[in-house]
């Protein structure tokens, strides 16, 4: 995972900071004050559907920027006692640093139903269109669950960021529908495979 060091130019302490690292100062900036729990929740209605990490990690990185002096926290005197987090000005800052300077990663994508199709010369045309069909199933499902998340969206927010960034999703899901419909109506044919060793190479 990508680390940045801090620019002690900034007059702040010089740390190692993980994407992680900016996940949990960016999830507080949403909420503040939150818990790590509720931070847990919200990762996994917004962030989590295109960045995927160990939820366990909120909780380890959330006390070692507590140490950093990134975030504050604070214990409830009564009730369950939960550590209340905030953004330090310090915190504030390298967020803010962070989304201000892009870089060219494109992320990695791991999709089994490319992957099974890709070798899809191994099984039957009728096959194919069962893979075809699963895969559009699940891809419906998810656009349903990204309309539902909009519609949560006054109209006058669509220059949201958030909502933005699930216009994204939307337009990936509807384009994955169009695609996988298309192959349960229409699979491929598949060239033969080879077949045979090659021959050795005469030396």
């Amino acid at each position: 995972m990508a680390s940045v060091t801090s620019d002690p130019s900034d007059g702040e302490p010089v740390a190692r900071l993980s994407m992680t690292s900016y996940v949990v100062l960016g999830l507080v900036q949403e909420r503040e004050p939150a818990t790590a729990y509720e931070l847990n929740a919200l990762a996994d209605r917004s962030i989590g559907y295109f960045w995927e990490f160990p939820r366990s990690q909120i909780y380890a990185e959330s006390a070692r920027l507590v140490e950093l002096g990134l975030l504050n926290e604070e214990r409830e005197l009564e009730g369950r006692r939960r550590r209340i987090l905030t953004l330090t000005d310090a915190g504030r800052r390298a967020l803010s640093k962070w989304v201000a300077t892009p870089d060219d990663d494109v992320g990695e994508r791991r999709d089994s139903g490319l992957l099974r199709l890709f070798f899809s010369r191994a099984v039957t045309e009728d096959d194919v269109r069962e893979l075809a069909r699963h895969q559009l199933a699940a891809h419906e499902a998810r656009l349903a669950e990204y309309e539902q998340l909009a519609a949560q969206f006054e109209p006058e927010s669509e220059r949201d960021p958030r909502r933005i960034v699930l216009e994204s999703g939307l337009r990936f899901e509807r384009s994955f529908v169009e695609f996988w419909a298309g192959l349960v109506e229409r699979p491929p044919v598949s060239p033969p495979a080879r077949s045979g060793r090659r021959r050795a190479r005469s030396r």
